[in-house]
């Protein structure tokens, strides 16, 4: 899968750097896989390596340490291609053993892969408590049930490996965690490793989830190599550095690779937010922060050295942007909110205040409460706003704002429009504030009163860009669709049945739903994959459905599909016949259809549709004419649905009548 990793998301992780937490505890006892669990390294072994490709301490290794031949893998836990090659890594350590082949494990989780970074965190948390055994039987368990990634899914795996979910989960918010998973992300950047999986065997490139035989050809060869190099007098230990000497190629980026510098004064808003500073500020500083994150409170230091250092020219403005997997951001959020709704702007800069204390840096129930007793909040509005979510609509207008200027990681700063990314040091504000700072005061001397300073910066600032168009034709009876005819929103989906990641996004699609009631119309395109084996047949099944029983049938068999997913028996022959009785359907013409093509020529239609739209991959979404790619988070959707409903000029006409036959 494509990687376009940005820079926010390496400042993200690499703002953190600490002492490395030794593995403790008891490995696991189990590891299922073609070897033994003794084959499992120790994360304390010491490991022969390579400058250019080096297997560290604190790496997850199977195999020998003295085995001839190195597979270093980058891997997503969330990539499903990732997924679909660890069977065949499976069969290379039964084919070659531990004395001959030695896996190593690095995290590269992609950052269009919400749930991969969190996933990963654990991973790297379980090698720390129960070492490179635990860590292997949970790879397994991750793998093979990828379509139930979830943080309850990841508690289920760490118990199922023998260790204590109680004990693994914090570890995994470690700063030494974070900081190994960057040091793995950069060195697949610096190697070349654009997307995953990715291999270096032995220094020798491999991309994908390639076949078996990509695989055996180049470890077959290396292993000639290593054992000439052995019989010249190489000693086992150093085959590995000298292999990688002569196959690894250092990837020099192409000048147009190389980020620029963005220099954009971008128009961001300031209305609304509570701030600290005098209103007449020449220099506005709008911070994106979440409490959850260590380099937000990291720089909590630098923005008070700041306004001490500009007391009469300085404003700081906040805005919310809690991350999706600090679990604790959200609520602590609400609180904030809560204690402006009470006490005001005071009330909040109170509360932000107590919630960046080394004291509270848990954020858990007991202290939001204890803040809000110290603070003397009402304590019953306190604890309804961070066990309900009560400041949603504040929190999510933060967040979007983030997200349609592309601030996708904490802290982020726009200082007078100028975006700085990550807890930077106090130089780079330093020097970022002189700048806007003469721009500001020759303003002022040109006649610009000093409250309107920021305003007229803005008057000549970028909008941010809007979402992403595709042309969409208007929906016509041949597709499955629900909701209103006059909705206001019309949202085109493409899916496959057996796409593990439209089936995640379901119960998203369930809350947009609810959020925009008697708003939104769905208009339903089949796109079986080509490497899902299931999901044509899948469609062609749900397709005969809706001829039987209609668009509600249709609807029926879709959450069917979707919710059964998981199962051993998805869209087998069995599971069909289940719906065909549950769903009281003509067994005859259900069989016919499976063979008799009678829908290729719709199912054909849809995918044209796709591809001449430009979508690869599924789920997929054009909403008013607006594309949003994959199984994005519920704000992503709304933020999109709200765009929608303010910019679109031109609706999509409805037909006279959908569906395809009334329900029997």
């Amino acid at each position: 899968m494509a990687r376009a990793i940005s820079s926010v998301m390496l400042a993200f992780l690499f703002a953190s750097c600490a002492a490395a937490h030794k593995p403790t505890g008891t490995p696991a006892q189990s590891l299922s896989g073609p070897q033994s669990a003794a084959l499992a390294t120790s994360s304390r072994a010491v490991q022969p390596s390579s400058t250019a490709l080096p297997v560290g301490a604190e790496d997850a290794v199977w195999g020998s340490p003295t085995a001839p031949v190195t597979l270093m893998e980058f891997s997503d836990l969330e990539c499903p291609f990732c997924s679909r090659v660890h069977a065949t890594l499976k069969q290379l350590q039964t084919q070659y053993g531990p004395t001959e082949l030695r896996v190593v494990f690095k995290h590269d989780p992609l950052p269009f892969h919400p749930e991969a970074l969190p996933a990963a965190k654990v991973a790297d948390a379980v090698l720390r408590q129960g070492g490179a055994r635990a860590f292997f039987a949970f790879l397994d368990l991750a793998f093979a049930e990828q379509t139930k990634l979830s943080d309850a899914a990841l508690r289920d795996w760490i118990g199922r490996v023998g260790l204590d979910p109680a004990l693994v989960t914090p570890r995994a918010e470690l700063p030494d965690v974070s900081a190994k998973i960057a040091a793995d992300i950069a060195l697949a950047s610096k190697v070349g490793a654009t997307g995953t999986p990715a291999f270096r065997i032995n220094g020798t490139a491999l991309v994908g989830a390639q076949p078996l035989d990509a695989f055996t050809s180049i470890i077959d060869a290396e292993l000639v190599a290593a054992a000439d190099l052995v019989k010249k007098g190489t000693p086992p230990g150093a085959v590995y550095g000298a292999r990688v000497a002569a196959n690894y190629t250092e990837t020099k980026p192409e000048p147009d690779d190389e980020p620029d510098e963005d220099l954009t004064i971008w128009k961001m808003p300031v209305q609304g937010a509570p701030a600290v500073g005098p209103k007449d500020a020449l220099v506005t500083v709008v911070e994106f922060f979440d409490y959850q994150c260590p380099f937000c409170r990291r720089v909590e230091a630098t923005m008070h050295e700041l306004l001490a250092r500009y007391p009469k020219d300085l404003r700081i403005v906040l805005r919310q942007n809690p991350l999706p997997f600090h679990a604790r951001a959200l609520p602590a959020a609400n609180l904030a909110f809560e204690a402006r709704a009470q006490q005001g702007d005071a009330g909040f800069l109170a509360a932000n205040r107590a919630l960046f204390e080394d004291k509270y840096e848990k954020l858990s129930d007991a202290d939001l409460l204890q803040i809000g007793k110290d603070l003397k909040l009402d304590a019953k509005r306190v604890q309804a706003a961070i066990s309900s979510n009560k400041h949603a609509k504040e929190v999510e207008a933060d967040s979007e704002l983030a997200s349609d200027f592309k601030a996708f990681g904490t802290p982020c700063f726009f200082i007078n429009g100028l975006r700085l990314s990550g807890a930077q040091p106090l130089d780079s504000f330093v020097t970022l504030i002189e700048a806007q700072l003469k721009v500001a005061n020759a303003l002022v001397s040109a006649g610009t009163p000093r409250a309107a300073v920021y305003e007229e910066i803005m008057k000549r600032a970028k909008e941010p860009d809007p979402p992403e168009q595709k042309s969409m034709p208007a929906p016509t009876a041949e597709n499955p669709s629900r909701g209103p005819l006059n909705a206001p929103i019309v949202i085109h989906e493409f899916a496959d049945f057996q796409c593990p990641f439209c089936g995640r996004v379901e119960s998203t699609l369930a809350q947009l739903d609810a959020a925009f009631p008697n708003q939104l119309r769905w208009v339903w395109h089949d796109y079986p994959l080509p490497f899902h084996d299931k999901a044509r047949g899948a469609a062609i099944i749900a397709r005969e459905v809706r001829a039987q029983k209609g668009d509600a049938g249709f609807w029926k068999i879709h959450d069917r599909l979707f919710g059964d997913q998981g199962l051993d028996n998805a869209l087998e022959p069995a599971m069909f016949d289940k719906y065909a009785l549950e769903l009281n359907l003509d067994r005859a013409k259900l069989a016919a259809a499976e063979s008799d093509g009678r829908y290729d020529a719709v199912l054909g239609r849809d995918v044209a549709l796709a591809r001449q739209a430009g979508i690869n991959g599924t789920p997929a979404f054009v909403i008013n004419g607006y594309y949003m790619s994959g199984a994005q988070p519920l704000s992503a959707f709304k933020r999109t649905v709200r765009y929608a409903l303010a910019h679109s000029s031109v609706r999509q006409a409805a037909p006279a009548r959908l569906g395809a036959a009334p329900e029997k």
